[in-house]
């Protein structure tokens, strides 16, 4: 009964916080593109013009698409702080909530100066940057070594459901209320996320007053009940070690690839493949869609490999995470040769979609090498692959002018050595067991020993 399972309605509730923060995320990737758009105004001597409600090229077009992320990278560090010193769980909810208001105000802010949207795009992004590595926090606590990959891909396929949700829900509000409905609908479904979160989840297994004790003793028996110490951070060992890098490099990849598209596929559909409106935000969906289903499979994939001792952490992590890069590599240069409505949908949905299998690999890597210490790790890792978010959609803004098939080959072509500089580099340094430096024998067990008693802890579980 899964749902007397306190660990997983907090992971529900989670893909459902991840839903918002992509919806809140990528809303404005669907609106500029009404935004933007010439429209038929008829004058009081009858004469029809076309007139946009924003004049803003392509460059304007891409500060205002990447300012949301000029914020985002200011943070993260500071996100995995204030877990650590004040609980995820709050942290995590009012950094949602804080820009789910934000964004209900953008129509009257865009309204008034671009200069004043880039402000509130930033302020957005200040809010959002604290939320990944949060959660990291709140999977230390709650999510037993080898449930891990599951739990944690349960809550990072809502960020990809809520892009499949958001972009053909977006374009339609655009186009029956006008696209300022857009803003106002998904900072209000934010909103109520919030009150749900924050009345339904506690911070900890010890401070949920719900959970059952046979529950509690067994997250607390896996984890060794590490979550009620202070944890002090070696920053010199993370800074120098190579496994974090793997993680960092590996992160940054797959976010460029993602944010590219993220936020520039609506554009590219209706440039080259010639979708309209409506139609772009439905096939701009589809790439999402498939890495929300992979993503969800790759988490029970990979710890099913793991409980039975098929692959090692290590090897469950580099399978998964360069496999994944290898393929979205192919896959990426095919769409850039095809630019066909059919084919370069197909081919994106699969350089997209099989990013799941990464998540089941660097996404969770960071509670593999050093669990107490992942919030933090996910806010160095979650920095960096922050900067695509930033200069992609500039760089796209500047080489995309007029626009062309052979501009918008450059911007695959970039994306494709990216994927691949990012597999080889994870696949040589990454590592899926607790180092040294993030080693406390007195609270951390091993896996190995784990699953000793494993299998009373489940006994215990099971006849409540």
């Amino acid at each position: 009964m899964i749902w007397k399972r306190r660990r997983y309605i907090l992971a529900v509730l989670a893909f459902f916080g991840f839903f918002n923060i992509y919806a809140l995320r990528a809303n404005l990737s669907i609106a500029i593109v009404d935004m933007t758009a010439q429209k038929e105004s008829v004058l009081e001597n009858g004469t029809i013009i076309h007139v946009r409600d924003f004049d803003w090229d392509s460059k304007k077009q891409g500060f205002v698409l990447s300012s949301f992320f000029y914020g985002y990278i200011l943070t993260q560090m500071i996100g995995g702080w204030l877990a650590s010193k004040f609980g995820g769980k709050h942290i995590f909810g009012l950094g949602i909530a804080s820009t789910a208001a934000l964004t209900v105000i953008t129509p009257f802010v865009a309204k008034q100066s671009f200069y004043f949207l880039l402000a509130v795009r930033i302020a957005e992004g200040i809010c959002e940057g604290v939320t990944y590595p949060c959660i990291h926090d709140v999977w230390s606590k709650w999510a037993p070594p080898l449930e891990r990959s599951r739990m944690a891909t349960i809550g990072f396929s809502g960020s990809f459901f809520g892009t499949v949700v958001s972009m053909p829900v977006c374009a339609l509000l655009a186009d029956v209320w006008g696209w300022e409905s857009i803003f106002y609908v998904t900072g209000s479904v934010g909103l109520l996320w919030f009150l749900c979160w924050w009345l339904l989840i506690a911070d900890s297994p010890a401070n949920d007053k719900y959970i059952s004790q046979s529950e509690l003793r067994y997250i607390q028996g896996s984890l060794g009940q590490q979550v009620n110490r202070k944890v002090k951070h070696p920053w010199k060992s993370i800074a120098t070690s190579l496994p974090v890098w793997a993680i960092v490099v590996g992160h940054f990849s797959e976010n460029w690839g993602f944010y590219t598209l993220l936020t520039q596929l609506p554009t590219f559909m209706k440039d080259i493949l010639h979708f309209e409106l409506g139609s772009t935000g439905v096939m701009a969906a589809i790439p999402y869609l498939a890495i929300s289903i992979t993503v969800q499979l790759a988490g029970q994939l990979a710890d099913w490999l793991r409980e039975r001792n098929v692959f090692t952490t290590t090897q469950v992590r580099k399978i998964f995470n360069c496999g994944a890069y290898i393929s979205q590599t192919a896959f990426m240069l095919a769409a850039a040769y095809l630019l066909s409505p059919v084919g370069t949908t197909i081919c994106l949905t699969f350089a997209v979609g099989l990013g799941g299998f990464a998540w089941a690999g660097f996404g969770v890597n960071h509670l593999d090498i050093a669990p107490q210490h992942a919030s933090i790790l996910m806010g160095i890792s979650n920095t960096f692959a922050t900067i695509p978010g930033i200069i992609s959609p500039v760089i796209t803004g500047y080489i995309v002018t007029t626009p062309s098939e052979y501009e918008w080959q450059i911007v695959f072509f970039i994306s494709s050595g990216v994927y691949l500089f990012g597999c080889i580099f994870y696949g040589v340094f990454a590592k899926g067991e607790v180092q040294s430096w993030a080693k406390e024998s007195e609270t951390l067990k091993s896996e190995y020993e784990f699953k000793k008693r494993e299998g009373m802890e489940n006994a215990a579980y099971s006849s409540d």
